[in-house]
Order: structure tokens, then sequence, then C-alpha cells
């Protein structure tokens, strides 16, 4: 009796745990996951996918030979209507004919329940369309039908390529919760792939060897003499070989959330990448791919549109040699090369390291992609017999290099080698000058090529501070608003990113938006200077007049020092940070702060100085005050000495920033005499 027992409670347990499981086929969607209110893990996620299975297999025809093939499979939950920018997809494909590269979505469907029954709503045709991204790529997008909160959504895609030396990239995690994700790839044992895998989540991997055959079609032709008819043979060969088969697999991971000063947050996202090493066919020669950087550079250096394009001189020549006349000096040199081409063609915003129509075309019709301008420039600084090469850059937007790669880099800039060091350019940007690149290529590592092949390793990073100094005079008024000047200068990157974002707009629109942000305050008599003058800090001087930031309480005035410059919040609120904290460049800001107390008012109490420092020289924060007769002064001095600051040392970090802005927000009072 109780064997009988035992049996029944083996039995309804694998029954409740078999019909409970999810089942990880489309079109096999439960009324458990239409009627989930919220994620069970993450309440606060707008969606998560439920699954997320991909499969890259190889597919033999006598067209086009071995294609890679791509089919992906997902199932998104929606909880929130912030969540439904999922219900749109897009999938990019290269524009190559010689790849006959394409994107076929199909089973795309919107769940629903109503009224206790599942509604299935499918994607129709005015919800699919093509949309040009750049010259080189496209993208196939579908919008479903009929989201609502609460809806599931089911799409399957595949990709088709001839290109066999690139498996897309995997990601297992995203921007909200995955509940399941599963890559699997089958390849022919005629090529070899270096995996490399990305974050810290620890997938699980099964490796199976399996057999596979490609079937080649034969026709032969005899007879058709004298009078006997032409006869057509048909046969067929069967090729065996091995495959093999890799699972990765992961469950549960947990939304990526954005974090402040994070670099890109797809650097730390958990995925698998694969690069080509190495193609073995049959009665062929081994052929090896890049597997190191020396490989990756030196087949970069010699792709048609990058190396020959250094080479070529004749087109810009007798411009430069004008250009030169009487110039001597090797900055003087370098700067006037770098600003020629900086004001002689213009950036089309087309990344790449490879030129499109080629540094003449772009000469002439005065603009180019990244390629073509920053190569122009290199080979113009080795015709005025400077030592010049270029160096391969991935920017912000596209990732951090971990790996040797060709696909690692996506952009490629100037340097010059000096004794004293390297003198890195980039002609994109007309407000970037040596030394001082834009934002987007301040991405760690760079790999500069020289004209032999070989390459060095070179750090992006800035170790120069930027500089923000503010000189602030205030006049305080018994009625608890304050008149004032202000004097700020922006030095190197800074000066860099003011006049990037503000050069072009409307100076009615930029002061409007400067005592938004100063806290409502009145600004008058604006002035700027060194618009243009790159050599020189941009500098602004206004009068100002406060009436939010002072409080005044039974004869009594309180009152931060640094009034609407104050900062109110800790950047850094997470608990446990697990992505390097990257500033972009080292900064110091400087305070020097004057303030003259009302007539009929004395110092109650002023905050006491203090400074403090993390350690490790990552940063350091002086705040200095005393007051003498009717005025007070500060002095504040914050320090960021490195631009990026390794996850393990956040809450040092985060403990230093909290004490600066609770030192920066205490209060100065004043009392009525």
């Amino acid at each position: 009796m109780k064997t009988n027992l035992l049996a029944i409670i083996v039995f309804f347990a694998f029954f409740y745990s078999t019909t409970n499981a999810q089942d990880f086929r489309l079109g096999k969607v439960s009324v458990a996951e239409l009627e989930e209110k919220e994620h069970p893990k993450d309440p606060s996620a707008v969606a998560a996918i439920l699954f997320k299975k991909g499969e890259v297999k190889f597919e033999y025809s006598e067209n086009y030979g071995f294609q890679v093939v791509t089919e992906v499979k997902t199932r998104i939950k929606i909880y929130k209507k912030e969540g439904y920018e999922w219900a749109t997809q897009e999938v990019g494909y290269y524009l190559d004919k010689d790849l006959n590269e394409n994107v076929l979505f199909k089973e795309a469907v919107t769940y629903n329940l109503v009224d206790g029954k599942i509604e299935k709503t499918k994607l129709k045709s005015d919800g699919e369309f093509v949309e040009k991204v750049n010259k080189y790529w496209e993208e196939k997008k579908i919008t479903m039908p009929n989201v609502k909160e609460g809806s599931v959504i089911e799409f399957d895609y595949t990709i088709r390529t001839s290109l066999t030396g690139y498996i897309r990239d995997w990601y297992f995690q995203t921007s909200i919760p995955v509940n399941y994700s599963e890559f699997t790839t089958s390849i022919p044992e005629y090529y070899k792939y270096k995996s490399n895998q990305k974050g810290n989540v620890l997938l699980k991997t099964t490796v199976l060897k399996n057999s596979n055959n490609i079937v080649m079609n034969n026709k032969e032709r005899s007879g058709g003499q004298g009078f006997s008819a032409v006869q057509t043979t048909f046969s067929q060969d069967k090729i065996d070989y091995i495959e093999t088969q890799t699972t990765y697999l992961a469950k549960d991971l947990p939304a990526m959330k954005e974090e402040a000063y994070v670099n890109n947050i797809d650097n730390y996202i958990s995925s698998i990448s694969h690069e080509l090493a190495m193609t073995n066919f049959p009665n062929t020669p081994i052929k090896y791919y890049s597997t190191n950087w020396e490989s990756v550079v030196k087949t970069i250096y010699n792709y048609d549109d990058f190396g020959p394009e250094l080479n070529k001189t004749g087109y810009f020549e007798p411009d430069i040699k004008a250009l030169l006349a009487g110039k001597t000096i090797q900055n003087e040199r370098i700067s006037a090369i770098f600003d020629y081409v900086k004001t002689t063609v213009k950036w089309n915003n087309y990344k790449g390291y490879s030129c499109n129509d080629g540094v003449k075309k772009a000469y002439k019709d005065k603009t180019g992609n990244t390629a073509e301008i920053n190569l122009m420039l290199t080979a113009m600084l080795r015709y005025a017999g400077l030592d010049a090469n270029p160096v391969l850059v991935s920017t912000r937007d596209n990732g951090i290099t971990f790996f040797p790669s060709r696909n690692a880099f996506n952009y490629v800039i100037a340097a010059v080698e000096t004794p004293e060091g390297l003198i890195l350019l980039d002609a994109t940007e007309k407000y970037s000058a040596p030394n001082i690149l834009p934002l987007r290529d301040l991405n760690w590592i760079g790999r500069l090529i020289r004209k032999d092949g070989t390459s060095t390793e070179v750090d992006l990073m800035p170790k120069t501070q930027s500089k923000e100094a503010i000189n602030m005079s205030v006049i305080l008024k018994s009625d608890g608003s304050a008149e004032g000047k202000l004097r700020k200068q922006l030095t190197n990157h800074e000066a860099l990113g003011f006049r990037k974002e503000y050069l072009a707009t409307n100076n009615d629109s930029y002061l409007e938006k400067l005592e938004t942000n100063y806290n409502n305050i009145e600004i008058s008599d604006y002035v700027r200077e060194n618009d243009l003058d790159l050599s020189k800090p941009i500098i602004e001087i206004f009068a100002f007049k406060d009436t939010k930031d002072i409080e005044v309480i039974n004869d009594k005035i309180y009152l931060s020092p640094m009034l609407y410059l104050v900062s109110k919040e800790n950047p850094f609120k997470q608990e446990i940070r697990e992505y390097p904290v990257d500033f972009g460049y080292p900064t110091q800001e400087k305070y020097n702060i004057n303030i003259n107390i009302p007539e009929g008012f004395i110092v109650e109490s002023i905050p006491q100085s203090l400074n403090i420092a993390t350690g490790e020289n990552v940063g350091a924060f002086k705040y200095m005050i005393a007051n003498s007769g009717n005025s007070i002064q500060i002095v504040i001095t914050k320090d960021i000495n490195t631009s990026i600051v390794q996850a393990d040392f956040y809450p040092v970090l985060k403990d230093f920033y909290q004490q600066m802005i609770d030192k920066e927000n205490e209060k100065i009072v004043l009392k009525k005499i």
C-alpha cells in the first residue's frame, strides 16, 4: 500500500512539474504567462524575455557553397506600457551582393487574454518594413500588432549569409530580465572558430560530435555521334563530415541596468562571440586567420581600402607643400596639417577603418568617412616628414576590444610618434586638438600599425586633467536674494565638449537652458570668449540674480556657499557596482567664491573646512572657508585623477562623493544684529 501511494505521489509530482514547466516552442503560450502581472524576480521590469533560442548551422548549396544560417526564436512578456518598445524588433544585414545576406521574419504573433481565452493576432505585411541604416547596412523591422499591458509576443527570424568568417554575437542578457537563453552552433570540421565569452554569468556548456554530409549532384552527357541520341546521366556523390555542436545555456538572468559613468553597458553583458581562426578543406592547404593582434592588424593593413590608401599622395602634394612653406617646427607642422584637414574635409558621420570611395575622392568632394579623413591625415603627416601611423580604435558605442578580432575595431585615427610620446589626432571632429580626442574615441585601448606591419598597444585614455574653474562674487541681500558675477573657464576635453554641444546653439536658447540648469537664476550681461580659438580655454562671464537658493527664517539667513552650483545628490546610488566607473578623462573643478554679508547681519556659524582623499590617487577634495569682516571666502577643489576606476573601488568612491555632497550642502548661518 505504501509503495502504491509513493508511486502516485511521484506520478503527480512529475505530471505537475511537466505541465507547469515553460514550453520553449513557439505557439505554446500558456494562460499562466498571460495572467502574470509582474516579473516574479524583478517587479520593476517593464518586460521580460521568457525565452530566446538561437541556432547557427552551416548549409551547403552548389551555387553558394557553405552558408551560415542563424535562426532565432523569442517569446517576450510585456508588463507595462514602457515595455511597448519591445514590440518593435529590428535585425540588421550587410548590403553586399556577393554575400547574398538576407533576413526573414516568420511566425510573429501577439497573444492576449480576452475573457479567459487566448486571442492570437498575427503580424501582417504592413507591420514589416525595411529601413536603410547607411550605405553598408539595412534593417528588417517588425512592429507587433495589438500589443497591450499583459501581452506576450513571439517571433522567429532567420539570417542567411555566405559570410562564413563571422558568426553573430549572442547576448544572454539585456536591459530586461531574461528567464531562459540558449545558443547552439553546429560547425563543420572544415572550420575552426575561436570563441570568446564576456560577462560574469556562468554558462552551462555541452559539446557533441555529429555526423553530417554534403550531397553533390553530377550531370554527364554522352552519345550524339552519327544518328545516336544524346544521353544524360545523373549521379550523386555524398561527402561525409563531422560537425561540432556546442550549446550554451543560461537561466534567470537579471536586467542589465544603466548606472552613472558607465562607458557602454554592452561591454559587461554576458555574451559569446566567435572569430574564424582556420579553414581546412579537403585537398586544400590549411588557411589561418586572425588569432592574435599581430595577425589581425596585418590583415587589416593589407586590405585594399586601408594600407594602399596611405601610399597615395599626388592628390594633395601641391597644397600641403604650400601650406608648410616656412614652417620648420614639428608641432607647427602637425597643427597646420591637422587644422587643414579638419576645415577642408567634412566627416559624413560614417565610421569604419575602411575607405568607402577612397582618399582621393574624399579630398576632391570635401567629404568622407572616418577612414578617408584620418588615413588622408596620416599620409599628409608622413609627407611632411613626420613619423605618423594609423591607430585602430573601437568607439565607445562599439564596445571594448577584449579579444583579437578584425571586427573588434570600427574606427581609425592618426598618431605621430615623437621622443616625448604619441600625439593622437582625429580630424573628424572640428573642435578637437592634438591629444584632445572626441569622447567617442576614449575607449581604453587602440592598436597603432606601422608600415612594416608591426603594431603596438595605445592607451587612449587621457592623463592630463580637463579643468573647470569658476570665480564667483556674491552680494547677499537681507530679503533672501543675491546678485553677483561669475567667470567660468573650461580647458581640454571640457572645452571640446562645450564647443561641440553649444556653439551651434542659438544664444537665447543656450541662456534659457543655463538659467534652468542653475536653479532658475536670472542671467544678464553674458559674454563668451575663445569660441573658435582651440588653443585657448572657453571663457564665460555673466551677471546673475538668485532668489531660489537662500532662506530667511526668523531673522536668520541660511545658504550653501555654492548657491546654485551645489550638487544635490550622489550619482552613485547602487550598493554594489559590477562595472568600472568610467569618467572619460581626469578632471578638476575649482571654485573661488566671495560672499558679501548684508548690512545688519553677522556670521553665526559657517561649515568646517575639510580635506579628504580616496587613496590610490583616485580623487581628492579640499574645502576651505573663512570669514573676515563682512565677507566670506570659499575655495573648493575637486580632483578626479584617473579616467577609469575599477568596480572593487566603488564603495570608497561612493563614500567619497557622499562626503563631498554633504559638505557642499552644509549651510552658512547669518543672524541679524
